[in-house]
Order: C-alpha cells, then sequence, then structure tokens
C-alpha cells in the first residue's frame, strides 16, 4: 500500500471515528438443497426464524440478546410489524441498544425486514430523547432469507453505518458509541451476522 493510500485510509477512519463519515457492509450465507421442494420447505422455516426475533438469543456460543416490542413499548413473543421495536444487548458491554422495525416484506420467495437505530420506546413522546444505539438514526439493516430455485439464502445489510457521537442525539453516550462501534462491535459483528445468516439457512445444524 504506497504512503497516499495509507493517508487516505488514515483520514477515512478519523472521520469514522469522529461520526463524519458512514460505512455500509453486507453478510450472507447460501445453502443448496436437493431439490426446489425441498428448499421451498426449508424457506418456510427459514421465515419462521427470521420472524422469531426472540429466538435469535437462543443461538449456541457468543451472541447478543434479542428482544423483540410492540409499538406500545411491551415486550411481545409475536411476529414483527412496522413500529415494532428490538432491544438489542450486546455480549460484550451492559448497554442497552434499539432499533425500530420501518418495512417488512413477506413474500413466496422473499423475507425481510428493515430497522433503523431509536429512542427507547417508553421516551418517544420526548423530542429531546437520545438514540439509544452507537449508530445514527439514518443508519439501517436489512435482515433477509431468499430463495432461489433450490438455493436458500440470508442477508444482514448494514447502510449508512455512522457512530453515533455527534450532537444531542448521542446524549452523554458519545465516548461509549465511538467505543462500542470501533472497538467491540467491530470485532465482533462479523461473528455475529455471520451466526445469524448461518441460522436463517439451517447451516449450523451441521456443525452441532
Amino acid at each position: 500500500m504506497g504512503l497516499k493510500n495509507i493517508i487516505k485510509k488514515a483520514a477515512d477512519e478519523l472521520k469514522v471515528l469522529t461520526g463524519d463519515k458512514s460505512k455500509d457492509k453486507e453478510y450472507s450465507n447460501e445453502r443448496a438443497f436437493p431439490d426446489v421442494m425441498t428448499a421451498e420447505k426449508a424457506f418456510m422455516d427459514s421465515k419462521r426464524k427470521l420472524f422469531d426475533i426472540n429466538g435469535w438469543s437462543d443461538m449456541e456460543g457468543i451472541n447478543s440478546k434479542f428482544l423483540l416490542y410492540d409499538q406500545h413499548g411491551k415486550p411481545t413473543s409475536g411476529e414483527p410489524q412496522p413500529g415494532y421495536f428490538i432491544k438489542i444487548e450486546l455480549a460484550g458491554p451492559p448497554v442497552e441498544n434499539w432499533v425500530e422495525i420501518t418495512e417488512l416484506r413477506n413474500e413466496p420467495e422473499l423475507a425481510e425486514f428493515i430497522v433503523h437505530p431509536s429512542v427507547k420506546p417508553s421516551e418517544r413522546s420526548d423530542a429531546d430523547a437520545e438514540i439509544k444505539h452507537f449508530f445514527v438514526k439514518e443508519s439501517s439493516s436489512t435482515f433477509r432469507v431468499v430463495r432461489e430455485d433450490n438455493i436458500l439464502r440470508a442477508f444482514e445489510i448494514g447502510r449508512d453505518e455512522m457512530i453515533n457521537n455527534q450532537g444531542d442525539e448521542s446524549g452523554d453516550r458519545s465516548l461509549l458509541n465511538t467505543l462500542i462501534a470501533e472497538g467491540g462491535w467491530a470485532g465482533f459483528q462479523k461473528i455475529q451476522w455471520d451466526k445469524l445468516t448461518r441460522y436463517l439457512v439451517h447451516s449450523d445444524v451441521e456443525t452441532k
């Protein structure tokens, strides 16, 4: 790597650390089945797993905890809906991170939902409430399963991931958000989403 590239990379990382630059990331896994009929049955189970968000917490090994809340901020075991919330407790620091489900699709060969960082549901009425997440509210994550013939694919697609460490939205979490985003989460992100996408296409069964 040339000196100019090294300098550019360092400058880009500095912008990330100071909340001035965003990143896009994508994680995926796929699994081929013997025939379309078998893949169709497996896809139905993939959709069940995708929408059973509370069940994500039961994946084996080091894992975050995922808890679904309805539009009133009450815990629920039902299927997610736009306007519902997910509380994410990372495997490392004991701090809550909240996202809101903003879009959901449930089709014969594709299912997905999109989330954005949000305030805590109980604080929605407070105009000055801080975003309870280490990324800014413009960031998004798409969780998707899709069947193409006899192949299942699962994705976690992160877009505009920018550290929430600037302005009023970060509140008193600016330093903590930076440490999480560029520290523990930066290293754990690949493990977490690889684990989840393997789980969604049932590849995790082979490793037990």
